[in-house]
């Protein structure tokens, strides 16, 4: 399999649930601004829809959306505990999770990664964020994850989403319980290892997790 991501972006929890379950896959990142591909290919040309993630399997068919694509690699392993099985319940709370963070709490940074975006535009979907963050704290006042006390999929997705707050200036101080979620998720080793492989910031408690190898890295 190869994935082409964009460093930080939603792609990430892809990346993510890869490690988690133990997937080979080569990586190449996207230029989203140029749309070329770190082999210097027009991404348009592999991805008409232009943004990551986009997943090629090994037969050659790609499939592209975060939500799909997280279901996808979770199927692959259906011991991993990262989605409930098909035909449950349960699932359908996974996917209304899923549906939930990418229509309502990723769709609305969209203004603020605009460097265009009028300052009233951006405050509003700032609000808008804020108003998200407070509903999925209320969640979290009973439960350590999205389902319950099992790590999933929407886990992976809502943890990156987490971590674009900072960059917009979203305290997420304001909503402890989010706040230790997000350091909470990111000791996992899955986390530690999609970050290094990706070149961005390591959390400053890196060194009191056990080693993670990268070996497999296809940057």
């Amino acid at each position: 399999m190869k994935l082409y991501y964009a460093r930080g972006a939603c792609s990430l929890a892809v990346h993510i649930v890869l490690l988690e379950t133990n997937r080979r896959c080569e990586l190449e990142r996207v230029d989203l601004k140029t749309h070329r591909t770190a082999s210097g290919a027009d991404y348009y040309q592999i991805n008409p829809k232009g943004y990551v993630p986009a997943l090629v399997l090994n037969g050659g068919t790609m499939l592209t959306e975060a939500g799909a694509i997280l279901q996808y690699l979770a199927d692959l392993e259906p011991d991993s505990g990262l989605a409930p099985p098909w035909g449950t319940f349960a699932r359908y709370r996974l996917q209304e999770w899923l549906f939930f963070l990418s229509s309502e709490l990723h769709k609305a940074f969209g203004p603020l990664f605009r460097p265009d975006t009028p300052d009233h535009i951006a405050s509003r979907a700032r609000g808008r964020i804020g108003e998200r963050l407070a509903f999925i704290q209320n969640d979290f006042a009973d439960r350590g994850y999205l389902m319950g006390e099992t790590f999933t999929i929407a886990d992976a997705y809502l943890y990156v989403l987490l971590t674009w707050c900072p960059k917009f200036g979203i305290d997420l101080a304001l909503w402890p319980n989010l706040q230790d979620y997000e350091e909470r998720i990111s000791q996992r080793a899955s986390v530690i290892e999609a970050l290094a492989q990706e070149g961005l910031p390591i959390p400053h408690h890196y060194d009191q997790l056990p080693h993670v190898s990268v070996s497999h890295a296809h940057l």
